[in-house]
C-alpha cells in the first residue's frame, strides 16, 4: 500500500506542478503587475481653465513609438523571435511592458527581475512561475539525494523543463506562445557565473523561439549583456528605447503635471524645464511633482553635477594610492570634454543658421545628444576598458550601432558646467601629468650594493649608444 500510494503521490505531484505553473500565466492577479499599477491614477481630460488654448500637447494616454511593438510581443502576436529592450535607465522600458500587460490582464505573461546572487534569482523565478523547486514535495522520504544539491543553475534548468511542458500544452490550446520577461538583466555579474546564466537563458530563448512556444523578452540598461548575447544570437531582435523628443516630452510632462493635481504653467516654463532635464521620463516625473518645476530642474542639475564630480572628480596632486582612480577619471573627462565641444559646435551652427534666416527661432527642436563611434571613444580615452565602467555608472550610453552618447541631457549639462570652468583644461592636464609622473616612479628600479666597506667606491656608467658593448667586443677579440 505504501508503494502504490507513493507512485500515486508522485504522479499527482508532477501534474500539480504543471497546473500551478499554468496558473501563473492565467489572466488576473500578477505580483509584478499589481505592484506596478498600485496607486496609479489617470487624469481623463484637460481642465477647462487651462491657459494653453488649442495648442495643448495633450493625449489621454501617452504612447511611445515602440509601444505598438511591445504590445504585440507581450500579447503573443510576435512569435519566432526573442527580444531585448536596450536603453538608458529611466527611459520607460519597464513601463511599456506593464502597460502592455495591463491591457490583457497579464494573461500568458510572467515577469522576473534579475539579481546578482543566483540564489535570489532562483527564488524570484520560482515566484514568477509559481514553482516551488520541489521544496514542497514529500518524496524526500523515498530518495537519497536532495534535488537542490546542484545549485541554482540546475534548479533554474529544472524550472525551464517544467515550463516547456506547460508552454507546449498552452500553445496547442490557444495557438500563441507564452511570454516570459526578464527585467534588468544588467544586474547579473559580468563574470563567468553571470555570463553562463545569460547563456543558459539565451539557449532556451533560441529553442523556444524556433518552436514558437515561448517568447522571451530581456531588458537592460547597460550594453554589456547585448554584447555577450550577440555572439550566439540568431533569432534575437533588439528594440532600442531612447529619451523622448521635445514634442513627446511636452505631452508627457503636461499629463504628469495634471495627474499630480498641479496647475499648468505657461508653455515657456515647460520648455525651459525640459531644456534642462531633457526627455528622460524619470526626470520628467520628478519635476512634475514639484511646486516650481523650473527651480526643481535647476536643483536636479546641481545634484547631477555634484554626483558626477563625486564619481570622476579630478585631484591634481593625487597620491599614488589613487593613481588608478585618477587615470579613470582623467580619461573619462577627455571623453566628456569632447561631447561638450560637439554640443558647442552644434549650437554655433544653429545660431549661424538662425542669423542667416534659414531657421526660425520660434520653430526650433531640441538638439540631439552628441554621439561618437565606439572605436573613436577608445582613441579619445586611450583606454578601451573604461567604457564599460562608464556605461555601468550611467555616465554614458551605448546603442546597438556602437555609438556612444552622454547618458542624458541632464548629465551633458552637468559635464558642461565643469568643462567650461576657467581652469578645467589646466587641471585635467596637471592630473594626467601627475599620473605619468607616478607611473614613471613605479618604473624606476633601485640598485642595492652589498658588502661595501667605508671608503669603497662604485662606478656606474650609462651608455645609450651601445659604444661600451662594442669596445668590450673588440677587447675580447
Amino acid at each position: 500500500m505504501v508503494f502504490v500510494g507513493g507512485i500515486a503521490y508522485v504522479a499527482w505531484y508532477k501534474k500539480n506542478v504543471l497546473d500551478k505553473i499554468e496558473i501563473a500565466f492565467s489572466a488576473g492577479y500578477d505580483p509584478a503587475l499589481e505592484l506596478a499599477i498600485h496607486g496609479k491614477k489617470r487624469q481623463e481630460q484637460l481642465p477647462e481653465e487651462s491657459s494653453w488654448g488649442s495648442e495643448t500637447p495633450w493625449t489621454e494616454h501617452l504612447r511611445r513609438d515602440e509601444q505598438d511593438l511591445v504590445d504585440r510581443i507581450v500579447h503573443g502576436k510576435e512569435g519566432g523571435r526573442y527580444y531585448i529592450l536596450l536603453g538608458p535607465k529611466g527611459t520607460g522600458k519597464t513601463t511599456m511592458i506593464y502597460d502592455a500587460m495591463q491591457a490583457v490582464q497579464a494573461e500568458g505573461v510572467a515577469v522576473c527581475d534579475a539579481h546578482p546572487d543566483l540564489e535570489v534569482f532562483r527564488l524570484r523565478l520560482g515566484k514568477a512561475l509559481n514553482y516551488e523547486f520541489h521544496e514542497d514535495s514529500q518524496t524526500g522520504l523515498f530518495q537519497r539525494r536532495d534535488p537542490r544539491e546542484g545549485g541554482p543553475a540546475l534548479d533554474i534548468e529544472r524550472a525551464f523543463n517544467k515550463l516547456e511542458k506547460v508552454a507546449l500544452r498552452y500553445a496547442r490550446r490557444t495557438g500563441r506562445p507564452l511570454v516570459l520577461i526578464f527585467n534588468n538583466i544588467q544586474h547579473f555579474k559580468n563574470d563567468d557565473e553571470g555570463r553562463n546564466m545569460l547563456l543558459q537563458l539565451q539557449q532556451h530563448a533560441e529553442s523556444w523561439a524556433a518552436s514558437g512556444i515561448v517568447t522571451m523578452v530581456f531588458s537592460s540598461d547597460d550594453f554589456w549583456p547585448f554584447f555577450v548575447m550577440r555572439k550566439t544570437a540568431s533569432r534575437m531582435q533588439v528594440v532600442s528605447v531612447y529619451d523622448l523628443n521635445l514634442r513627446g516630452s511636452l505631452q508627457a510632462l503636461v499629463r504628469m503635471r495634471l495627474n499630480n493635481e498641479h496647475k499648468l504653467e505657461d508653455p515657456q516654463t515647460f520648455k525651459e524645464a525640459i531644456a534642462i532635464v531633457g526627455g528622460r521620463l524619470s526626470y520628467l516625473s520628478r519635476i512634475s511633482k514639484a511646486d516650481d518645476m523650473l527651480r526643481n530642474a535647476r536643483h536636479m542639475l546641481d545634484v547631477e553635477r555634484a554626483w558626477l564630480l563625486s564619481q570622476i572628480g579630478l585631484i591634481p596632486d593625487c597620491d599614488d594610492d589613487v593613481m588608478d582612480e585618477q587615470k579613470w577619471s582623467s580619461c573619462s573627462w577627455l571623453l566628456l570634454r569632447e561631447f561638450v565641444k560637439m554640443r558647442q559646435e552644434d549650437e554655433r551652427i544653429r545660431d549661424e543658421r538662425i542669423a542667416s534666416g534659414e531657421l526660425s527661432p520660434d520653430a526650433l527642436d531640441e538638439l540631439p545628444l552628441p554621439k561618437i563611434p565606439y572605436y573613436r571613444c577608445r582613441q579619445i580615452m586611450t583606454r578601451p576598458d573604461f567604457l564599460e565602467d562608464l556605461d555601468r555608472g550611467n555616465i554614458i550610453a551605448i546603442d546597438i550601432n556602437h555609438d556612444v552618447t552622454p547618458d542624458s541631457i541632464l548629465l551633458l549639462h552637468a559635464a558642461r558646467t565643469v568643462v567650461e570652468e576657467e581652469e578645467f583644461d589646466n587641471t585635467l592636464q596637471s592630473v594626467r601629468d601627475r599620473v605619468d609622473e607616478i607611473e614613471s616612479l613605479h618604473r624606476t628600479r633601485e640598485l642595492t650594493f652589498k658588502d661595501l666597506s667605508a671608503g669603497d667606491c662604485v662606478r656606474l656608467q650609462v651608455d645609450k649608444r651601445n659604444s661600451l658593448r662594442d669596445d668590450s667586443l673588440e677587447d675580447a677579440t
